[in-house]
């Protein structure tokens, strides 16, 4: 059986439906993301899975354990970092660090957190001192202070710089490594690319689709854009000559910039078509369809973000 399994899971809140009948089965040692609009309930699907809401109805099983039981069993291998955590105003990173490795037999090292998430000149200071970025990484690793199996993970990035949020995927690829299981949710399309082995896209409290981010992207079809400086300038019919080329749909000039929008055979010919008549692409940069493309064929606008 998966590490974990999800089936026909439902939570509805004051008789308004959230969660619809949810199956989703995770491996041992993936990072799965699982992204939707707000309002998708993603929060809300996590929250069962670790615990944390009860689900209306449904099965979910965790390690073979039943999340609703509250086992011991299960919180010593299961970490989780919420949206959003508030810390008593007057502790410190170190402090809070130490009391969570308390509560486990094999934690990770205060130092070693400290300076993974880039707090060890504010190990000392009180927490109302920290900007937000900064609490957000101390979140992050008090879900993994105990040095858990499973790690669920609900925005972890939100509100980090790039280098700060670079630094954090390198260390959750290091936990993949290690054999850690990581759910992750995010709406950051790249750090899904970057991270997931596969991606389940939430819409309306249902999974619309459930694969890896190459395989979702290559479903959504659509079409690559080809961007390109000619070596010389095109006359006027040698650039309506493109649209002609096979698989080409569409061509816009932009300055001395071609854009060429086709299928999979627009590169192709169009390479050989301009080295055939002396022109070379410079500049060359083909945008194929990506996991934000298939993130919009498959979700719809939602609401705000309400009880997730």
């Amino acid at each position: 059986m998966s590490l974990i399994h999800v089936s026909s899971l439902t939570k509805s809140y004051d008789a308004r439906p959230v969660v619809r009948g949810v199956d989703l089965d995770v491996e041992a040692g993936e990072i799965v993301g699982v992204l939707g609009p707000n309002g998708a309930g993603k929060s809300t699907l996590v929250e069962c899975i670790g615990g944390l809401r009860r689900r209306d109805s449904g099965t979910v099983c965790v390690d073979g354990l039943d999340p609703d039981d509250d086992p011991p069993a299960l919180r010593a291998i299961l970490g989780t970092q919420l949206q959003e955590a508030r810390l008593p105003k007057k502790t410190t990173p170190r402090e809070v660090l130490d009391l969570y490795r308390s509560f486990y037999p094999a934690p990770r090292d205060t130092d070693e957190l400290l300076a993974r998430f880039g707090l060890s000149a504010q190990a000392d200071h009180r927490f109302e001192r920290l900007s937000g970025g900064q609490q957000q990484r101390l979140s992050v690793g008090l879900a993994l202070v105990g040095n858990p199996r499973i790690a669920i993970l609900d925005e972890l990035t939100t509100g980090l710089d790039p280098a700060a949020r670079r630094e954090i995927w390198d260390f959750l690829a290091e936990l993949r490594r290690e054999g850690v299981t990581i759910l992750l949710v995010t709406h950051f399309m790249e750090e899904a690319q970057h991270l997931c082995d596969r991606v389940a896209i939430l819409d309306g409290g249902r999974v619309t689709a459930f694969d890896s981010p190459d395989a979702l992207a290559s479903a959504a079809g659509g079409v690559q854009r080809i961007r390109f400086t000619p070596s010389r300038p095109l006359g006027g019919q040698e650039t309506a000559r493109l649209l002609d080329l096979p698989d080409v749909t569409d061509l816009t000039v932009d300055g001395d910039r071609v854009t060429v929008t086709g299928g999979e055979d627009a590169v192709g010919a169009l390479v050989t078509h301009l080295a055939a008549i002396g022109v070379s692409a410079r500049g060359l940069r083909v945008e194929a369809p990506n996991l934000d493309d298939a993130y919009l064929s498959l979700t719809t606008p939602h609401r705000s973000e309400d009880q997730q």
